[in-house]
């Protein structure tokens, strides 16, 4: 099975306990199942009796993880228990025992034109992903902006990349529709593809170089490519939280230019103060620690849509660390944790693209 490849980092995660607090839906389902260290150990059970791979109780948790990836970027030894879970979704989808509402998502994802319609040709090609669609003022916002830097964009519309059906652990199928989607934008004849969805860049720059697929455009998060415009912005930020995004931190390596665009937005952190007990900068920190993700289930991708009753549970959880709820100004990288926290809070939320707008 797949979670075989993973059995010494399943050994020495169900005994451990130390990124217990960085499961974003434990904390807020109060269950001891929905920790790294329980799945952990379920998954084992599991690797010592393949039959236990069809319990119910075990499927369910396996679907309701967030899939953040915080515990292993913050791992002192990179167990990766994010990839223990994945590894699991696609063991119980291999073995025919998806859930129902698991099932019917993938076959809607399946059945969806891969392919995104493209309209006019340009060097730079933004691509407009459901989740990026959703949100009007964020299209508007990177509409406005390529206009101030005079840059000429085609858009790609819909479309299916892969990142959710991967997510559910349909990997043949996430795949096959990768291959589409990247053939459609190689004949698009773009140098650049930017995109607004954090999920998009980590499938594109990630996920496409693990499958064999070769992007000819380079792609960048709607973030870097506005820090690369260089432009001079009229207004400041102001002062307020940043909360980071699961792909980028905890897939991607954590890139600079979230914090180096809000640094030349002229933001400035609302936490009050600058460093942690190891004397490391921390760059507009949220909540207690700059451990935890705050991104509502972002890393499961349609975390939103299987669990929207824990999603809107870890929405309350970030508003309740809100210095302010009403006043606080909160900046996202990705437009699932924007339309999960408007709709479930009373908390201000804007994208980076939107704020940039905003400052030009």
């Amino acid at each position: 099975m797949n979670i075989d490849k993973f059995e010494e980092d399943i050994k020495k995660c169900r005994f451990c306990f130390m990124c217990r607090h960085l499961s974003g839906v434990a904390n807020v389902t109060f269950r001891e199942a929905d920790t790294p260290r329980v799945r952990s150990s379920m998954v084992w059970g599991v690797m010592l009796d393949n039959s236990k791979l069809s319990n119910p109780d075990f499927i369910d948790t396996i679907f309701s993880a967030d899939l953040s990836a915080a515990g292993r970027f913050h791992c002192v030894n990179k167990w990766d228990e994010n990839s223990i879970v994945l590894a699991a979704r696609r063991d119980i989808v291999e073995a025919g025992l998806a859930p129902a509402d698991v099932a019917k998502l993938a076959k809607k994802l399946s059945a969806a034109k891969a392919e995104p319609k493209i309209s006019g040709k340009a060097d730079v090609l933004y691509y407009i992903d459901p989740r990026a669609a959703a949100l009007a003022s964020e299209v508007s916002a990177f509409d406005k902006i390529a206009k101030k830097a005079k840059v000429k964009y085609a858009v790609a519309e819909g479309g299916e990349c892969g990142k959710a059906l991967r997510a559910l652990g349909y990997f043949p199928e996430a795949k096959a529709a990768a291959e589409k989607f990247a053939a459609a934008v190689n004949a698009s004849g773009a140098k650049t593809v930017v995109v607004s969805d954090p999920a998009v860049y980590d499938a594109l720059a990630n996920d496409f170089a693990e499958y064999g697929i070769k992007l000819s455009a380079k792609v960048m998060h709607v973030a870097e490519f506005i820090l690369s415009l260089k432009l001079k912005f009229q207004k400041k930020a102001g002062v307020l939280y940043y909360l980071e995004s699961d792909f980028l931190k905890n897939y991607c390596g954590n890139p600079k230019f979230p914090r180096e665009l809000l640094a030349s937005l002229g933001a400035q952190s609302a936490a009050g103060f600058t460093t942690d007990i190891l004397d490391k900068p921390i760059d507009f920190m949220f909540g207690t620690n700059n451990e935890e993700s705050y991104t509502c289930g972002e890393g499961a991708v349609v975390f939103d849509v299987l669990r929207p009753e824990i999603a809107a549970k870890m929405a309350k959880y970030v508003e309740a660390r809100a210095a302010d709820p009403k006043n606080d100004k909160i900046v996202v990288a990705s437009p699932y944790t924007k339309s999960v926290l408007s709709k479930n809070t009373k908390l201000r939320v804007s994208t980076l693209a939107e704020l940039a707008a905003e400052c030009l």
